[in-house]
């Protein structure tokens, strides 16, 4: 056997420019498998953990998949907010240890604003239970002296090109409309936060009652005719929120999580209810995720086309290769020693091909890494081969190996006067 195999691989060697580029179509098609199941794998690590070391996500009562979409991805809009009154009801469970309000629905040059207390900061938490950290600047101060301060997420920050004193004019809505700006009430950048890799990074975080402020001369969504509440006057109205969008609830404990569910559910007040985040994540997860499924398919495919080149490229050679094996079996080679020959090259190029796949995927991690965390947040981790990545290259061993079989049984049934007699 071990013959043959030093056989297999001078005879590759030999025709090691063809079969150079089939090995690089095959180290392609790994890279392409590898790298995609390595940035799904982390890209869904990273939307499972939007929040972490939130115990309850509560909303106006409507679909699980929905309530998250607005309150953590800040996408869509709620059915209905929230009156703080029972918000302050849930905050006084005896098994809730703090609450964070969320109100949602302006935005800043198509970036969504989000009002909410400076706790958001402090309990806040995304990944592995990491908590966001300041970049430049500092939190907005949250009381009146400090009332029109915005925090900007890093991609905000990155893309607008805003830094630290600039001024900002939020907003009405999606801000489409002619007249939505709340420009008499411009902010101030104060902070930016790092990089997270969650919605965080494309918000404008202001004070719940800063957004009450800019909302003063405001009814139904217009401003209200012959009235302009100046940003100085602003600070002498009463400026406590009446209803927010949701709110992030961290318990005491995680024993008590279903019963403070049943609590918000069952809540008399008005129609509330509160989610768990790591299974409305998994809900929503299923919806989003079918792309997934179709990009592995489409990598699965240039797989084959690899595979099938290397089919194609042996067999076309074997008739170039008539003559060559029938001397072999000429000096004593059986069949199925020509099986086997055939077998290890294109055995030996494909390994070849994974090997080259593999390490260029390592290359391309460790290389674009630093820099997929940098714009997008996302962590790309350089560690050993996840169990999907390992069964991804068994199936393209074997499939290499039943590819190479095909030009072998075709050489296994020739006769030993095929490539003795002269061709016509």
């Amino acid at each position: 056997m071990k013959p043959l195999l030093s056989l297999a691989a001078a005879s590759a060697w030999n025709r090691r420019g063809t079969l150079s580029l089939v090995a690089l179509s095959i180290a392609l098609s790994t890279l392409l498998l590898l790298a995609f199941d390595r940035v799904r794998i982390d890209v869904r690590d990273n939307f499972s953990q939007a929040v972490s070391g939130t115990d309850l996500v509560v909303g106006a009562r409507t679909g699980s998949v929905q309530l998250m979409l607005y309150a953590v991805f800040h996408l869509g809009g709620a059915t209905n907010n929230v009156r703080m009154e029972s918000i302050e009801a849930i905050a006084k469970h005896r098994a809730v240890d703090w609450v964070v309000p969320l109100s949602l629905g302006d935005s800043h040059r198509g970036f969504p604003v989000l009002g909410t207390t400076k706790a958001f900061f402090e309990r806040f938490r995304y990944g592995d239970r990491q908590a966001l950290r300041l970049e430049q600047g500092s939190p907005f101060s949250g009381d009146l002296d400090g009332l029109y301060g915005a925090v900007l997420g890093a991609e905000v920050a990155q893309r607008l090109h805003y830094k630290l004193g600039d001024a900002i004019v939020l907003s009405h809505g999606s801000g489409t409309l002619p007249g939505s700006e709340h420009a008499d009430k411009p902010f101030t950048v104060v902070g930016i936060l790092a990089p997270t890799g969650t919605p965080v990074d494309r918000t404008v975080h202001i004070s719940l009652p800063a957004l009450e402020a800019i909302h003063l001369d405001w009814s139904a969504g217009t401003p209200m005719k012959g009235l302009a509440i100046p940003a100085e006057q602003a600070r002498k109205f009463d400026l406590a929120p009446k209803q927010v969008t949701a709110a992030l609830v961290g318990l005491k404990g995680r024993a008590a999580v279903f019963a403070v569910q049943r609590f918000v559910n069952e809540y008399e007040g008005e129609p509330l209810m509160a989610v768990l985040p790591g299974v409305a994540l998994d809900e929503l997860w299923n919806v989003v995720g079918v792309g997934e499924k179709l990009l592995l398919g489409l990598s699965a495919l240039v797989a084959l086309v690899s595979l099938a080149g290397l089919v194609a490229t042996v067999l076309a050679g074997l008739n170039e290769r008539r003559r060559e094996l029938a001397v072999l079996r000429a000096v004593g080679a059986g069949p199925r020693d020509v099986l086997v020959l055939l077998a290890s090259e294109g055995l030996l190029v494909t390994l070849a091909g994974m090997l080259l796949g593999v390490l260029a995927c390592v290359a391309l991690i460790a290389g674009a890494g630093p820099w997929v965390q940098s714009h997008y947040g996302v962590v790309l981790n350089l560690g050993e081969p996840s169990a999907s990545q390992g069964l991804l290259l068994a199936g393209v061993l074997a499939a290499g190996v039943l590819a190479s079989l095909i030009p072998g049984l075709r050489a296994y049934r020739m006769s030993l006067s095929d490539g003795l007699s002269p061709r016509s």
